[in-house]
């Protein structure tokens, strides 16, 4: 289940890099821009989307992470004055699961005995090992996987002139989303075609649109 979720994000975070990027080259490109002037704007937008995925990552799951030492300490703080009624609320919570009173007693007792702050962090507050919020390691991944979905783009530009570039980065580009598309429905279960349909379909809005600013622009300019 942590292997699906980090491979969603990462797609995610690929598929922003693929959009963002192919768009901000298509709508340069379309005004008529140098292949210079198309470079650098295509790796100043990577290098921005990178860092805004990273900050914005890193703040969100700061605040989860915040959010987590709150409740821990006043969990810790409800187990130092009130045990008794921490440990009913422990035996609920597993006949509500479907354990018999008894039984429920017997586990409660024997995980409080062993690890009260634990058992109450997993099973009341939903917080384990594997769950618990990091906020470097994910503004890490997410600007790592932005990155190098913005890379595609890139180098489709890099090796094109700007009149090639406008029509060959949106093409690679739709296709490099239809397959995130497809490994994302895939790690999710999900129907593949409607997948890649549906953000093949966002993707193509997103440089149509900025295509028809710079063509806007680009004439204005002239």
């Amino acid at each position: 289940m942590r292997r699906v979720s980090w491979l969603r994000a990462a797609v995610l975070g690929a598929n922003d890099g693929i959009v963002s990027t192919a768009s901000l080259l298509v709508g340069v490109a379309a005004a008529n821009a140098s292949h210079e002037a198309l470079l650098t704007a295509g790796i100043a937008g990577a290098v921005a989307g990178a860092m805004s995925m990273a900050a914005g990552e890193y703040v969100s799951v700061s605040s989860q992470s915040d959010s987590e030492r709150a409740d821990l300490a006043r969990e810790r703080n409800e187990l130092e004055t009130d045990d008794a009624g921490e440990r009913r609320e422990l035996m609920a919570i597993y006949i509500g699961r479907g354990l018999s009173h008894d039984l429920a007693q017997r586990v409660a007792d024997e995980l409080m005995a062993h690890d009260a702050l634990g058992a109450h962090a997993r099973d009341e507050l939903g917080i384990t090992d594997l769950s618990v919020a990091r906020p470097l390691q994910a503004a890490g991944a997410s600007a790592a996987s932005f990155a190098c979905g913005a890379l595609l783009p890139l180098a489709v530009a890099f090796f094109t002139t700007v009149n090639v570039a406008l029509w060959a980065v949106p093409a690679t580009a739709l296709v490099f989303l239809a397959g995130l598309g497809a490994i994302a429905a895939r790690a999710g279960g999900a129907a593949i075609g409607i997948a890649a349909a549906r953000v093949t379909f966002w993707g193509a809005l997103a440089m149509a649109a900025t295509a028809g600013i710079g063509e806007l622009f680009g004439t204005i300019v002239q």
